[in-house]
């Protein structure tokens, strides 16, 4: 492994110098703008799939090379890199700060996994939708770096509890008197000596099993439940600013819309994905997990450290119960801004008010509102300014405004037209083949590149195809849009997957396996949602008034 990270290391320069050199004879040759683009595309495709150089590094080459190559002037690209999504996400980590600082996402997560139940199956399910519910709101990295302790310690609470409960097996095997003691599943056998360990620290196959299991589900899971709002990845953020910047007309998309689509898509795919995983790593006794009544001397010690976790949080604080009262505000006010079936409020501010408007309004409070009793010598408010610059995702901000000035850029040099073009054969296929094969083609790319360079990408590519084979822009962006966030096959595909992998319960090969059911679960979901409740819900039979005509229109 060593030896790999050392190759790698010195593979890095050459790939950033070679890379330009070798595809510099497009921009040669073929002396068009369509051409220079795509050498600028293609050199970023590249950076951002090695990482070779950091991701907001790459970022910034459109504000290099654009203006070397005659397509924008410096002044435009500047222009494109701050858009309305970069209020939207100021106003977001203001409320994700708040509730890392005082720690209300632990008594939200701990409240919702002991009200499901401590055996493994219900164990599982429990911490699937308490990180799902966290990362709707948080990010999904935050979300399992602060919910993946407390699997661990449960964790660790499972396997003292196992290695208790063979102890006593072997103290009544050799005639100890205490019945108290003896466990339900005591077995009589003829032989007195505990079985050895079964591998290091686990004591049996099925400890290890569980282990593997609980890890999985909480870096997937994360990735699930920030599907549900606009504001749970970067990269629904990413696709709201697109269509915002390149539709203007387009009003579906809101808040309120996405969560009626997507909800759904959560819900399901956390069922299936349970089921799968507890089939893999739980077993098939599926109505041991659901209908148990007794409790084992594992489960007991599972609910005696989840109460005890809990406990130690105290009652809580005015701090939670403020920053409560703004998060419920805040998902009230995004819901009724434009609901889509009613007038909103943002209908006394026609086309001013956004989301990005209700984050920032409700992010200004956290700075105001005192964190203690107001004190004459000492006022400390809800977040400070170096709480916030803690929990900003400063790399993301840049990578996504590099991912708008190279759309900006594709649209100006004609290249996502000439792409577009290029790809009009595929009208030729129903448009629920061509969308089946470009979630497939992002949901593998997504496996080796970041999920926010995969959707800047794709989407300027993908947008002009539809509106060239006459179908509605909609219809192909929102089901890639998702699965670009199903990246659950290596431990470096994202950030959660990489935290969860350093705990040491699992090996690359599980994420593997467990990874392509998860995938094939996620893609057929999203379908199945497009082609159903998704349909009517944004009117994705029909070519929108808000899309420029190209060609013949239709699903």
């Amino acid at each position: 492994m060593r030896r790999l990270r050392c190759s790698w290391s010195s593979l890095k320069p050459l790939i950033i110098f070679i890379t330009p050199l070798a595809l510099l004879p497009l921009p040669l040759v073929i002396r068009k703008k369509e051409a220079e683009c795509a050498y600028i595309l293609i050199l970023m495709a590249v950076y951002w799939m090695t990482e070779v150089l950091p991701l907001s590094v790459t970022a910034l080459l459109p504000a290099l090379l654009f203006p070397l190559f005659g397509i924008m002037k410096s002044s435009q690209v500047a222009s494109v890199y701050f858009k309305d999504f970069h209020l939207l996400l100021l106003g977001v980590i203001c409320l994700a700060t708040s509730i890392e600082k005082w720690g209300l996402h632990q008594r939200i997560a701990l409240r919702l996994v002991t009200g499901f139940g401590v055996n493994p199956g219900m164990l599982m399910l429990g911490f699937m939708v308490g990180c799902a519910f966290l990362s709707m709101w948080l990010s999904n990295t935050s979300t399992v770096a602060m919910v993946m302790p407390i699997v661990e310690a449960v964790i660790q609470q499972v396997l003292n509890a196992s290695e208790e409960a063979s102890k006593d097996h072997k103290g009544a095997l050799n005639g100890i008197s205490n019945l108290a003691l003896q466990l339900e599943d005591f077995v009589c056998t003829n032989s007195i000596e505990a079985p050895p360990p079964y591998n290091g620290k686990y004591r049996t196959h099925e400890d290890h099993m569980m282990c593997k299991g609980l890890s999985l589900c909480i870096a997937y899971s994360s990735s699930i439940g920030g599907l549900t709002t606009l504001s749970g990845t970067s990269t629904n953020l990413i696709f709201a600013e697109y269509i915002y910047q390149y539709y203007p007309d387009c009003t579906v998309i809101n808040f309120g819309n996405w969560f009626v689509l997507c909800l759904p898509i959560c819900i399901i795919m956390l069922i299936l994905s349970w089921i799968f995983l507890h089939w893999m790593y739980l077993g098939s006794n599926f109505r041991a997990s659901l209908c148990s009544r007794q409790r084992s001397e594992k489960e007991k010690h599972t609910a005696r450290v989840l109460r005890d976790q809990y406990n130690s949080l105290g009652p809580i604080s005015w701090q939670e119960i403020i920053t409560m009262i703004i998060f419920i505000l805040m998902a009230i006010l995004w819901f009724t801004r434009n609901p889509g079936f009613m007038p909103g409020w943002s209908a006394f501010y026609p086309g001013y008010a956004t989301d990005a408007t209700v984050a920032l309004l409700l992010g200004f409070t956290f700075f105001i509102i005192p964190a203690h009793k107001p004190n004459a010598e000492h006022y400390e408010a809800l977040i400070t300014w170096k709480d916030f610059q803690a929990c900003m995702p400063w790399e993301i901000s840049l990578l996504v405004g590099g991912g708008f000035a190279l759309a900006e850029g594709t649209k100006i040099s004609g290249l996502s037209t000439w792409v577009a073009e290029l790809l009009t054969p595929l009208g030729s296929l129903p448009p629920l083949a061509t969308v089946t094969i470009a979630c497939l083609i992002v949901t593998s790319i997504t496996e080796v590149a970041s999920n926010a360079a995969t959707t800047t990408i794709f989407l300027p590519i993908l947008a002009p195809l539809a509106e060239a084979i006459g179908v509605n822009p909609l219809y192909m962006l929102i089901p890639t849009a998702l699965c670009v966030s199903f990246s659950f096959l290596l431990p470096v595909s994202n950030p959660p997957n990489a935290i969860v992998f350093t705990y040491g319960h699992l090996t690359s090969m599980d994420m593997v396996k467990a990874g392509l059911g998860l995938n094939v679960i996620g893609v057929l979901t999203v379908l199945l949602a497009l082609t159903t409740w998704g349909t009517p819900l944004l009117n994705l039979d029909t070519y929108p008034d808000w899309a420029p005509v190209v060609n013949g229109t239709g699903v």
